[in-house]
């Protein structure tokens, strides 16, 4: 399968991130958004994130659902991972979206054909102000990543 460009479509795409609670999970949804099922997606983290109050599992950020939510796309079922959580590790994409995540994940490709892309995304978490200004941080960064998509993938 192809993207737009005639450029082969990779068959498996990881997202990495942190805490796998905003930017990888924002990335993951909008490439399914994009591709449907055509392509196998999905997103870790170097680290677990915090358990929420309640003991359950950690959940996305609700900032990042909510402006998710505004585009059509429900993470409410998303849970945060880790490199180490993953059921495989033979993406033949991986993106990091921080320098972290990319050192981890050249660590991860080595001695496999997988191809390795960092797409630098700023952290809207470290964005201080009234609710309404941190979400359209959070809604810059959605949009950011979706462009970034769609130059990258087609569409």
């Amino acid at each position: 399968m192809s993207d737009e460009s005639g450029r082969r479509l990779p068959d498996a795409v990881l997202f990495a991130c942190n805490l796998n609670r905003v930017r990888s999970p924002m990335a993951e949804a909008l490439l399914k958004r994009l591709l449907g099922d055509r392509v196998f997606v999905d997103s870790c983290g170097l680290r677990a994130p915090i358990i929420d109050k309640e003991g359950g599992e950690p959940q996305v950020d609700p900032l990042a659902l909510e402006v998710m939510r505004e585009l059509g796309c429900d993470l409410s079922n998303h849970r945060a991972k880790t490199f180490d959580d993953l059921e495989d590790d033979s993406f033949d994409l991986v993106i990091s979206l921080t320098p972290e995540a990319q050192h981890r994940a050249v660590e991860m490709a080595r001695g496999r054909a997988s191809e390795i892309e960092y797409w630098p995304t700023f952290d809207p978490t470290l964005t201080e102000g009234s609710r309404e200004a941190r979400l359209e941080v959070y809604r810059q960064v959605r949009d950011a990543l979706a462009a970034r998509l769609r130059a990258r993938f087609g569409r």
